[in-house]
């Protein structure tokens, strides 16, 4: 059963973000988080702040509940930094948004499934045809069941789309009016559990999951030093968590008031590392765009390349 208050501090409400602009806070970092992952932990540890502690700067955080309102954000400058998963970068950037990739998470974990809900009689991936599946337009769900779809040789135009955010796809997925949800951790753990709910496939068997860490182009290119100085946080704590899963888990629980046991699942399906944007990680972005692109699905061909940040050579310590 999927339990509300547990949905809910998982972070299902839509951040307000402030529209504030990068000049009206010198000195601050802002940083959009979800609650789940390595800047959650980052948050609790305050490790980002005692790294830009000596660079005179402070950080404030902002919530998100899913990545498109998150690079909404990053793009009108209401926050510096962020991480989503890999769909989201692409829909902004086709829209034209100021913003960078800044690193990666690569195979990041499968985090990540399509859920068939109590009573389904679905068996495979080539019997969503004609379906209803549940997912978050321009997220890394929405990646999720275009790259199934197209491995069950079927396409876009084969199911019937119902985008909602996790909210309305958790209550639609418990109210039993879809056929299938396609969700990411905590949603899936959490869902997971319930009566009857079965997993018809993880991310891990039908595509890579990467995850990306982005920046406001525009603070960027000012705030290097301060952009720099997160990322090598986020290293750290990345480390400390690969080292630490047991102690992640019962920080994320505690953070988001999801069951111990659901994080835990999360925690074990996440692979904890901040690496830079290299020519592997940024051709499989391109793959997506381009698949996203011949559907139809983003109006405009882009080159992922071009917003990557370029690698500075710079010692954070």
């Amino acid at each position: 059963m999927l339990h509300r208050r547990h949905l809910l501090a998982a972070g299902l409400a839509t951040a307000l973000v402030p529209r504030a602009s990068r000049a009206a806070e010198p000195g601050v970092l802002r940083i959009g988080y979800q609650k789940n992952g390595i800047l959650a932990v980052a948050r609790e540890q305050a490790a980002i702040e005692a790294r830009l502690k000596g660079q005179g700067a402070t950080v404030r955080w902002v919530e998100f509940s899913f990545g498109p309102p998150l690079l909404e954000a990053l793009n009108l400058g209401a926050i510096d930094f962020g991480q989503t998963g890999d769909a989201p970068p692409i829909f902004a950037q086709a829209a034209g948004a100021n913003l960078v990739y800044a690193a990666a998470q690569p195979k990041g974990g499968s985090g990540a499934a399509i859920l068939l809900p109590k009573g389904s009689t679905i068996g495979s991936l080539k019997e969503l045809k004609g379906k209803r599946v549940v997912f978050a337009k321009g997220s890394s769900s929405h990646n999720l069941i275009v790259a199934a779809l197209e491995k069950a040789g079927l396409t876009y135009r084969d199911i019937t789309p119902v985008l909602l955010a996790p909210a309305d796809g958790a209550a639609a997925f418990a109210g039993g009016t879809i056929d299938a949800w396609t969700v990411w951790d905590p949603y899936f753990a959490i869902a997971e559990q319930g009566e009857g709910v079965r997993v018809l496939a993880q991310a891990s068997e039908i595509t890579p999951t990467n995850n990306f860490f982005l920046a406001n182009k525009t603070f960027a290119e000012e705030q290097p030093a301060l952009l720099d100085g997160a990322l090598a946080a986020l290293g750290e704590v990345a480390l400390w968590c690969e080292a630490n899963r047991g102690s992640v888990a019962a920080s994320l629980s505690r953070i988001t008031g999801v069951p111990l046991a659901a994080t835990r699942r999360t925690v074990d399906r996440i692979r904890y590392v901040i690496a830079p944007m290299d020519a592997a990680v940024t051709a499989e972005q391109q793959r997506i765009a381009d698949r996203f692109h011949g559907l139809g699905i983003i109006p405009r061909p882009i080159r992922v390349a071009d917003i990557v940040r370029p690698p500075r050579n710079t010692d954070n310590g």
